[in-house]
């Protein structure tokens, strides 16, 4: 059961390393249909692929010897394409005991027999990132089938595909910018904090600052708006070592009123339930 299951293992790494990226230099580009004219330019749509070499030496480095190639002809096509693709062979690649297959055409024995190679390996991975590709139109100087490029083909698309990361990072980062105002409109308003950290005036528009102890004459903090028991203190001295508190008033008057240091404070008794509790737990930290 080991020895299997390290060979499961084993195939494994063998199939990553046969559907790896191809190294650079290794892709080209050929032109694929004809010119079309845009804005008084000839432009061309070009496609990557790679040379059937290059397919058998990745085969030969992940499992040399371990590899095996058959190819039957197939019947005469009906019709010929624009391209002349008149031959057709089915190749039957085998690797390691799996089996796949697929079909290639050309204007020749070779070609054709060269297509289903490269195509019967793109079913074990290889080169499959070309698939992936996106469209690439490059201007060319001319209508004709076989024009020349006015650029590198692979420049061209590593050009737009620069730009487009740009605009996706772009569009990201707009895109988180939102997320963010959004959350933060969500936002509770008895929850946000001034910009200064000094109290809640961005959120309630009261200032803080000018109510001060009556004990030690420091700043308080102003729980009126987020304490949850009505008769609790309505300001409490930041000062963890005072005491001092302001209490709700008397006549029941508006809480935000601003109150004076003046006003006695109102004995109340206090139990063990939350609400009892809640002087210091509505104290922002």
């Amino acid at each position: 059961m080991i020895a299997r299951h390290e060979a499961q293992l084993d195939k494994t790494d063998i199939w990553s390393a046969l559907a790896a990226p191809l190294p650079a230099g290794t892709v080209a580009w050929r032109q694929d249909g004809r010119a079309v004219l845009r804005d008084g330019r000839w432009y061309a749509r070009f496609v990557a692929y790679v040379e059937a070499n290059t397919v058998r030496e990745r085969l030969d480095a992940v499992v040399p010897g371990e590899w095996d190639l058959t190819l039957d002809l197939l019947p005469p096509l009906g019709g010929q394409d624009e391209d002349a693709h008149g031959c057709a062979f089915k190749a039957r690649l085998q690797i390691l005991g799996v089996i796949r297959e697929d079909v290639g055409t050309g204007r020749d024995y070779k070609s054709a027999a060269t297509d289903a190679f490269k195509r019967a390996a793109v079913r074990f991975g290889v080169a499959h990132e070309l698939y992936q590709l996106d469209q690439n139109w490059v201007q060319v100087d001319g209508e004709g089938r076989y024009a020349k490029p006015l650029e590198d083909p692979q420049a061209a698309y590593d050009r737009r595909a620069t730009r487009r990361d740009g605009e996706l990072a772009l569009e990201l980062s707009a895109a988180q910018a939102s997320e963010r105002a959004v959350e933060r409109t969500a936002e509770p308003a008895a929850d946000r904090r001034a910009p200064n950290g000094n109290g809640r005036a961005a959120a309630t528009g009261i200032d803080t600052n000018t109510h001060a102890c009556p004990k030690c004459g420091g700043r308080m903090w102003d729980n009126r708006l987020s304490k949850r028991n009505p008769k609790a203190p309505d300001f409490k001295c930041r000062d963890r070592s005072c005491d001092g508190v302001i209490w709700p008033p008397r006549d029941g008057a508006a809480r935000n009123a601003a109150p004076t240091a003046t006003d006695e404070p109102q004995e109340i008794a206090f139990d063990s339930s939350p609400l009892g509790a809640s002087i210091e737990d509505e104290i922002p930290f």
